[in-house]
């Protein structure tokens, strides 16, 4: 897991996802990201905000390692879905894919100095990648949680 330590922390910035009408939707887009049970496991909350400062979004994931297969996985909940995907680690981000039906939904991130970003593509045969998502961020604090403010035995 170390090779996603740079996931580590409170992200803030804007985002955007195509409509099915075309329409993109701009929002503003927080990542809160922390390890847990002894850094195996990785915990990835999203919000995403309306103009009025509306919660118009949220997901929640949790990334782990296999030590035996070597694969790491990502289980994700979002707009009442949920799913396990694998997600591939490179050396300055991630990919991992949704299939979708007769297409695939790509999500490629890369962080770098402080910045996050994440990029959603549809995948279908014989047509152009066609973007549907961007999010762009930036690392303005770090964060204890998800293992802050566990219960005590006293």
């Amino acid at each position: 897991m170390k090779v996603l330590a740079g996931m580590n922390g409170v992200w803030k910035g804007t985002a955007w996802t195509l409509l099915p009408s075309g329409e993109k939707k701009v929002i503003t887009q927080t990542e809160r990201i922390g390890p847990m049970l002894q850094g195996t496991l990785k915990v990835v909350e999203g919000r995403g905000y309306d103009d009025q400062g509306a919660l118009v979004f949220n997901a929640f994931g949790v990334v782990s390692f296999n030590p035996v297969t070597r694969v790491y996985s990502l289980r994700s909940y979002a707009q009442g879905r949920a799913g396990d995907f694998v997600l591939t680690p490179n050396e300055d981000g991630y990919v991992w894919e949704i299939p979708a039906g007769p297409a695939t939904i790509r999500y490629t991130a890369v962080l770098k100095q402080g910045t996050f970003r994440e990029i959603g593509e549809r995948l279908m045969a014989g047509a152009e990648p066609l973007r549907i998502f961007e999010m762009n961020l930036t690392r303005v604090a770090d964060t204890d949680w998800p293992s802050a403010g566990a219960i005590s035995p006293k």
